[in-house]
Parts: C-alpha cells; sequence; structure tokens
C-alpha cells in the first residue's frame, strides 16, 4: 500500500471517529443534569396529590424542579403502567403522561 492510500485511510478513519465521539457523549439522559429526589412533608403531600390523582398505585419515583413542572411524582399501577404526574408548587396536578407498560399519554386532565 502506497503512502497515498494510507493517508486517505488513516483521514478517513479520523473523520468517522470525530463523528462518533459526541454521539457518545449524547447518551439521551442528560448526564449533566442530577435528578433531586421530593423529601419530607412535600414527599408527604406530593405523594397523596398524584395517588388521589390517578386514584390507585405505588409512588416509585419522585423529582423536584422537573423540566415539566415544580415537582414529579411517577407511580406505577398494578399493570406496571408508570405515569409521570405533573404538580405545580402548590401541589395541583398540572399534567400525566404515560411513560410505562400501557403507553398512552394521558394529556392534562388525566382521563384515560
Amino acid at each position: 500500500m502506497d503512502k497515498k492510500t494510507k493517508a486517505v485511510i488513516a483521514s478517513s478513519v479520523l473523520v468517522v471517529a470525530a463523528g462518533a465521539i459526541p454521539a457518545l457523549g449524547a447518551g439521551g439522559d442528560d448526564a449533566g443534569e442530577r435528578e433531586v429526589p421530593i423529601t419530607g412533608t412535600e414527599l408527604e403531600r406530593a405523594s397523596a396529590a398524584a395517588l388521589e390523582h390517578v386514584g390507585q398505585g405505588k409512588v416509585t419515583e419522585t423529582e423536584i424542579g422537573d423540566e415539566e413542572s415544580y415537582y414529579e411524582v411517577e407511580v406505577t399501577l398494578d399493570d406496571g403502567t408508570q405515569l409521570d404526574v405533573q404538580l405545580d408548587k402548590g401541589f395541583a396536578v398540572v399534567g400525566t403522561e404515560s411513560d410505562g407498560v400501557g403507553g398512552d399519554d394521558l394529556g392534562d386532565d388525566g382521563d384515560r
């Protein structure tokens, strides 16, 4: 293999590698952002509001400062469906969305 062919191959490898590096960091889970769980009396109030809104299930995860609302409460239903209940600072429901087994989006009113 001559020097020119080697140079073309080496350049091609570098171009492909350079394109792959940003994709490796993209991960999809906002690696630079840390989720902060709800605690204390806020956890009790947020959990009660979410469960009352959904009507069943178990609180399986919480977050303060979610990108969609002030509080987010994940409720897992008996069938495995996971619902994200979005709450404002006063614990009022501002939206509900399914991100699990059922996969149906409940919209802002939470109707199934």
